[in-house]
């Protein structure tokens, strides 16, 4: 007997056949639906410290326990039933790829833009699956006529992609690169739309923020620069690389003209996965990246013109989203900033530790990055892996650096001990001397 996967999670017969086939250790709908029995109708807030509630998440992923993943905010796993999907749909298109790539599978695509638009909160005609956040984002910011002497606004701490792409526009068609100097760490929103506002000149064109810092895991107050921006007749981009399927929000709360974000990140989809979104009436006007037929089409799918790619990542992108809504997002968001907390907390009451991330709930959430003071970041990242198999990534910024620690839902607290201990060892100890 097949089961819809939803009627699975909501029916009591659903529950009967859980226990019925409670021995099949890859059934991710089995430890799922046992988490939403033990849930109960407790807020998020409580159910975040739930270990029994998160262990049945946990259960969902295939993982290599001998090592600690901490840094799932530069691509994270998948569980296994989006993994075996996309495994499923690429077998399926090796079988007749001219017929089964372009015939079958691609028109299905459909279904998934219509699901991601929901979960963003908008038009389906308003978003294009792409590759990555970059790619999204070059898409934007180099689809925007401007002229010599335009100014672009942005920050000190965007993602080094982007800005690259900017200073590409630079340097071949005279536009003006400004980035605003950021706090480390942000005292307050207040402080942040301040900076934004003083920096507008009357030459400034376009804003391009993050909605999530890569580096520190600041959230910034993305509506209200919007909102300012379009008082002024200015173009928005919001870089939401990190944001998507991270911490709940729907993009009435941002209100940008172009939203990028990836997919492979916190929403666990495959790799090489994101979105570009394109407020309607700017479609028209935003050239393509890879030429399409029509480049000055309203069409949304002209940015999805980059010739033979498979399918089958953008298919699973649907198991990834049933995955993330079973879970819950608000949950997701209690628990990851629950890790967060659990970690940085304990690490800071030692004198020598800095945080760079405002532990504020409206500030940040996964995401945090910390520092030994009298210790090389990149030498610490490189010891926690050598000694410690723990993965974190190296932060090394012009106004700060430190090791960004990333948890994801699969993320236990004892790994998170681990770390803890490893890294009072260091400040207790110093790195070891590197072996002759």
């Amino acid at each position: 007997m097949l089961l819809n996967r939803r009627s699975f999670l909501s029916s009591s017969v659903g529950a009967t056949t859980a226990l019925a086939i409670g021995s099949l250790k890859d059934d991710w709908v089995r430890h799922v639906h046992a988490a939403h029995q033990q849930a109960g109708g407790r807020s998020p807030e409580e159910l975040s410290a739930d270990e029994s509630f998160w262990f049945q998440i946990q259960q969902a992923f295939d993982l290599d326990r001998s090592l600690i993943n901490l840094n799932n905010g530069g691509v994270s796993p998948s569980p296994r039933i989006v993994l075996d999907a996309m495994i499923r749909q690429l077998s399926f298109t090796n079988h007749a790829p001219s017929r089964h790539l372009w015939q079958v599978q691609d028109p299905r695509v459909e279904l998934v833009r219509e699901r991601l638009a929901r979960t963003f909160g908008c038009s389906s005609e308003e978003l294009a699956i792409t590759r990555n956040a970059s790619e999204s984002l070059q898409i934007a910011i180099n689809g925007i006529d401007l002229k010599p002497g335009d100014e672009f606004l942005t920050t000190s701490h965007d993602y080094p992609r982007m800005v690259n792409t900017l200073k590409q526009r630079m340097a071949r068609e005279g536009i003006v690169l400004k980035q605003l100097r950021m706090p480390v760490p942000v005292e307050s929103h207040d402080q942040l739309v301040r900076l934004f506002e003083e920096s507008v000149t009357p030459r400034t064109r376009v804003i391009l923020v993050c909605h999530i810092v890569n580096i520190t895991g600041e959230i910034f107050p993305v509506k209200r620069i919007c909102e300012m921006a379009r008082r002024r007749g200015i173009l928005t981009i919001v870089d939401g690389a990190h944001a998507f399927a991270h911490f709940a929000y729907t993009y009435d709360d941002i209100g940008c003209d172009f939203y990028g974000t990836s997919l492979h990140k916190w929403l666990t989809a495959p790799i090489g996965t994101g979105f570009l979104f394109v407020r309607k009436e700017r479609i028209a006007d935003l050239w393509p990246l890879t030429a399409a037929d029509d480049p000055k089409s309203d069409n949304i799918r002209k940015f999805e013109e980059i010739g033979t790619h498979p399918t089958a990542p953008r298919l699973a992108i649907a198991e990834a989203l049933t995955f993330h809504h079973g879970i819950g997002p608000e949950r997701k968001e209690a628990r990851l900033r629950r890790l967060r907390n659990y970690w940085a907390e304990r690490l800071r009451r030692h004198d020598r530790v800095r945080i760079h991330t405002n532990l504020s709930s409206n500030h940040s959430c996964a995401i945090a990055t910390v520092q030994i003071k009298g210790v090389d970041s990149e030498d610490l990242a490189v010891h926690l892996w050598n000694r410690h198999k723990i993965i974190v990534a190296a932060i090394a910024h012009e106004d700060f650096e430190g090791i960004r620690v990333t948890p994801n839902v699969y993320t236990t607290k004892r790994e998170l001990d681990l770390f803890c201990d490893a890294m009072e060892q260091v400040v207790s100890e110093g790195l070891p001397s590197p072996s002759p």
